[in-house]
């Protein structure tokens, strides 16, 4: 059985997808079939999903097993790059022979049609990032697995869902990555390790890789690609790993392009008054050797710029009521200055002391509604930070001196080789930062959406 690279897939009502693939992707998907080892990495918009996807569904259409496994960090993630993929994702592949449904409490994909013989075959959607996430792909026995972004899976997943396949009639794995740092564990216990067992002759099943960059997607314009390239921040990693395709280490500055010249990112206060904003405010509770820190951030509503508008940090033994009254003095300061703030992120971890917030805003007539802080994975956050800084959207004012500060102290510990993290040991102020990436996590699909 051979896969013959056409550019329409037959679905309801004629409607086609109009695959396009260059050479190289098309020798990628060709070994899908032969091997059972699949890893296509590299840049980002360089096809790799979209491969994986397309030789996934050939698969599904024959394959003996009935359930199948899709992860990526979240179950969204994965619908969202492995479902739908800009169009090009299972469930308009298998458009009119296909639905979506709920399988043991995890969403799945049920298809079933003329593409599978009329045989069910059902996808089961699930989150890989937390360490408990394997626990949700339990109970199942699974033929093929596709993940996307497979070095954000946690471990305890990838060794569960491996688990998990040994019954497989036809064990298949089809995983996608953007470049991670060189020494991290899924290139030495999984990727690096099986190419090494291959040049051996001693990995049975065999491994297909391929290493993708923007340049070898076809689809994509000269002129698309070049704005791509000029959202990323030059002197960043992102840029190294994102745009050329490679596996480097963290080191040094977590934000050099805005330590190397703060000035340039400054906007008096006076630019901002009765500006068209919403207003955000985000607080990190100090502990031993950390302080107490309030940021206040605006965004505007077509998410074109993030402005820090203010930042504080208080250090010592502040009792509730004291941190209250702090509170309540900064967010006085906002209102008068910018206007009222739309809510307060808080780090979830301390719940007295935000009740605290809560009670003293009460007293002083200050109606702000709270929400934790989602916390999402630092590097994300760092990610999304550069790339606002390397776009200039990002700009602060002169009552920032504590977050400028931050920015241009922030480092990754040189001492971590396996992965990517920023040195948190009293030496910089990682409260700060994490108060002002409270205020912005929640808009970060949106803020990179506005880049295109």
């Amino acid at each position: 059985m051979l896969i013959y690279m056409a550019v329409r897939i037959r679905v309801k009502k004629k409607k086609t997808i109009n695959f396009n693939f260059g050479d190289k992707h098309k020798d990628y998907i060709r070994k899908c079939e032969e091997n059972t080892f699949n890893i296509a990495e590299g840049a980002v918009r360089a096809g790799k999903t979209v491969d994986n996807v397309y030789a996934f569904a050939h698969e599904l259409k024959t394959t003996p097993d009935k359930i199948h496994l899709a992860t990526g960090s979240t179950s969204a993630n994965a619908k969202l790059n492995i479902g739908d993929a800009n169009g090009f994702g299972l469930e308009y592949i298998f458009r009119g022979q296909s639905h979506w449904g709920k399988y043991k409490g995890n969403e799945c994909l049920y298809i079933k049609g003329p593409d599978t013989n009329y045989k069910q075959k059902i996808v089961i959607f699930a989150g890989a990032s937390k360490a408990d996430s394997y626990k949700k792909i339990r109970g199942n026995s699974y033929g093929m697995w596709i993940a996307t972004e497979i070095n954000l899976h946690h471990d305890n997943t990838i060794k569960e869902a491996f688990n998990r396949q040994l019954a497989a009639q036809r064990r298949k794995v089809f995983w996608d990555l953007n470049p991670d740092n060189p020494n991290a564990d899924i290139y030495k216990k999984y990727i690096d390790l099986y190419a090494k067992k291959q040049k051996e002759g001693t990995l049975l099943g065999g491994y297909n890789y391929e290493h993708f960059t923007i340049f070898d997607n076809i689809n994509i314009t000269e002129q698309r690609k070049q704005e791509i390239i000029s959202q990323y921040d030059k002197n960043s990693i992102w840029y190294l790993r994102d745009i050329l395709g490679k596996r480097c280490i963290a080191e040094g500055l977590c934000y050099r392009t805005f330590a190397n010249d703060p000035t340039k990112f400054f906007i008096h206060s006076d630019k901002l008054k009765g500006k068209n904003m919403r207003i955000f405010i985000g607080v990190d509770f100090g502990g031993t050797i950390s302080g107490h820190a309030f940021i206040a951030t605006g965004l505007t509503y077509d998410y074109s710029d993030v402005y820090a508008l203010a930042s504080e940090r208080h250090f010592g033994d502040i009792d509730p009521d004291k941190l209250g009254e702090l509170f309540v003095d900064f967010v006085l300061k906002v209102i008068n200055k910018y206007g009222m703030p739309e809510i307060c992120y808080p780090d979830s971890a301390e719940s007295v002391l935000i009740r605290g917030l809560k009670k003293s805003l009460e007293k002083a007539d200050i109606i702000l509604p709270f929400s934790n802080a989602w916390k999402i994975e630092i590097n994300d956050r760092i990610r999304l930070h550069n790339r606002l800084i390397g776009q200039t959207r990002f700009h602060y004012t002169e009552d920032c001196e504590t977050l400028v500060t931050a920015l241009c102290s922030a480092v990754y510990d040189p001492d971590v080789l396996t992965k990517d993290e920023r040195l948190d040991d009293g030496t910089s102020d990682i409260d700060s930062l994490d108060a002002f990436e409270y205020t912005i996590e929640r808009e970060k699909d949106m803020l990179i959406l506005t880049e295109v």
